[in-house]
């Protein structure tokens, strides 16, 4: 049922949204030019590794030691405005038809994360990870990383239809209210590096 939902809904969306996603496209390439979408693996269920898709927004920026600028650097002013508004998560869309996304589950993080979760935060890579999630209806980036993975475990033991609609229904309501965009003085998220206590290797990566 859950596939069918995605399938179903990333569809009709796609066929919705085609207009604007296409808009957006020539925008990122006039404004950012090349490449258009952003593609970077990401662990998906039971943490195997895919490629999520999401527009650009940010520059390629060096500074004079020749490394990558801050997230806040490059991140321009149109590229906060298709975050604001998750406009440039749109494409990922393509991701939920070809089965590495759901439509709600937790938010794929990034690969070298994977060791550092505890037993407990390791359970949210029981399902498929979504493009939206019970911790992005309750704050986002704005919470905490604990506050995150209680909350993606929370879905993951609680997950329904029911939930899923309702996780939908408030998505909508925070992307135009644009709420938990930041976390306190960030452009984005703060890395994720590691809990305090002694670490074990989760056994969901052994599936």
């Amino acid at each position: 049922m859950k596939r069918l939902f995605d399938l179903l809904i990333s569809i009709i969306l796609l066929i919705c949204f085609c207009p604007i996603i296409f808009l957006i496209a020539i925008l990122v390439k006039i404004k950012l030019g090349s490449p258009v979408i952003f593609k970077q693996r990401r662990p998906g269920l039971y943490g195997k590794p895919f490629y999520i898709y999401k527009f650009r927004t940010m520059t390629n920026e060096h500074g004079e030691d020749g490394k990558l600028l801050s997230d806040q650097f490059r991140l321009t002013s149109f590229g906060k405005f298709l975050r604001k508004y998750s406009l440039d998560e749109l494409v990922q869309l393509l991701n939920v038809i070809k089965g590495d996304l759901s439509i709600v589950g937790p938010r794929p993080l990034l690969m070298e994360y994977l060791p550092l979760y505890n037993t407990e935060q390791s359970k949210r890579h029981l399902v498929k990870p979504g493009i939206t999630g019970w911790a992005q209806v309750n704050g986002r980036n704005s919470i905490s990383w604990e506050e995150k993975f209680k909350m993606d475990v929370w879905y993951v033991e609680n997950q329904s239809l029911f939930l899923d609609f309702k996780i939908l229904y408030i998505t909508l309501v925070k992307v135009i209210k644009s709420e938990g965009i930041q976390n306190g003085d960030h452009a984005t998220m703060p890395a994720f590096t590691g809990n305090s206590e002694k670490r074990q290797k989760p056994d969901v990566f052994n599936c």
